[in-house]
């Protein structure tokens, strides 16, 4: 049988946290919890987990400044961001920041279990009915990009500097066809 994956739980909610962590237990993970950012760092170094689930608001530390943190000790993390505070903003700075992916709560085990199992090429938002959760992070990438495109007039150079990436990264990325939705 096949070791179970290590998972690191970030959240503050320790009811929230406990039911997750039994409920990502039974699916086959080893999951280690931490109620803020200090304890998830100390678990970080001592577990050395293949995935972390984080929660963007961790009472007076907030999850978007924990992500580099993370990132510096362990680079290939595959990192979750739940939020009971969508918007795509976000959800942007998120992935800038390292994020793999990012869902809205209320979410349930298996939308986490597929967003953080989720290969490059597929798409997670094939799970679960539209509507039922956010936009994946995807998806609200690539309608930002769009909107800002439109704000620089199509002028891809400053589209680029406005997003803060270079601009043969932002080519690349328009270059891919858009995210579909189920629907």
């Amino acid at each position: 049988m096949d070791k179970p994956e290590r998972l690191l739980l970030i959240d503050d909610d320790e009811t929230f946290a406990r039911v997750l962590a039994r409920a990502l237990g039974a699916r086959g993970f080893q999951v280690s919890v931490a109620h803020d950012a200090a304890s998830a760092l100390s678990l970080l170094r001592r577990e050395h987990p293949t995935h972390a689930v984080l929660d963007l608001k961790l009472g007076a530390d907030n999850g978007l400044t924990l992500i580099p943190q993370l990132l510096a000790i362990a680079p290939h993390l595959r990192i979750l961001l739940l939020t009971g505070y969508a918007s795509i903003a976000t959800a942007v700075e998120a992935i800038k920041r390292g994020a793999h992916d990012y869902l809205a709560k209320p979410v349930d085990a298996d939308a986490i279990v597929r967003a953080l199992r989720d290969d490059e090429g597929a798409e997670p938002e094939a799970a679960a009915p539209a509507g039922e959760h956010a936009p994946p992070l995807r998806r609200l990438e690539w309608e930002h990009i769009q909107r800002v495109l439109v704000e620089s007039e199509g002028n891809i150079s400053e589209a680029a500097r406005r997003l803060g990436l270079h601009r043969r990264t932002l080519q690349r990325k328009l270059a891919k066809h858009p995210v579909r939705e189920r629907g």
